[in-house]
């Protein structure tokens, strides 16, 4: 089985063992999170919605991210990664969200934050958790890499 999909299916196994609905907000990915999760069939037992965020006027106004704030981290950030996360709990019925924002190339790229660079977010509760990786190769390779990595954060989040 692909890893994405395997991934995604251990994702729905555990939400659904703890009753949890899950919401994702993707920017650099486009969606690409949610589409792994619905390759599961039954995943609407454990899927809320999905938003794609890709423009920092739409971070705004779907998920609540202020102007300001976007202004002073820049929308590749942890603290932007966070507040996507924690907007897409706030606008929706999940209990847990993830997120992702980054340069997935070619272009793209400002001093400190090379081709590659992405910021993750999670919450669940009254938490959230943030990071920031580099991820080398393509766009699709950098993109692939996202995906897999914004999973293995939400199974490492829901085995705590």
């Amino acid at each position: 089985m692909d890893t994405t999909i395997d991934l995604a299916a251990r994702v729905g196994q555990a939400l659904k063992a703890k009753g949890l609905l899950l919401a994702t907000a993707e920017s650099c990915t486009g969606g690409g999170i949610a589409h792994a999760i619905t390759e599961i069939a039954g995943s609407s037992e454990w899927f809320d919605c999905g938003f794609v965020t890709y423009s920092n006027a739409s971070k705004n106004e779907l998920l609540d991210i202020s102007e300001a704030t976007i202004a002073q981290h820049g929308a590749v950030s942890e603290e932007i990664a966070g507040a996507m996360a924690e907007g897409a709990v706030a606008n929706s019925s999940s209990d847990i969200a993830v997120s992702t924002t980054g340069i997935a190339g070619p272009g793209g790229a400002v001093p400190g934050k090379p081709v590659g660079t992405v910021c993750f977010g999670w919450r669940l509760g009254d938490k959230t958790y943030t990071e920031r990786l580099v991820f080398s190769g393509d766009r699709q390779a950098v993109r692939q890499q996202t995906v897999e990595h914004a999973l293995k954060g939400l199974l490492k989040l829901l085995a705590d």
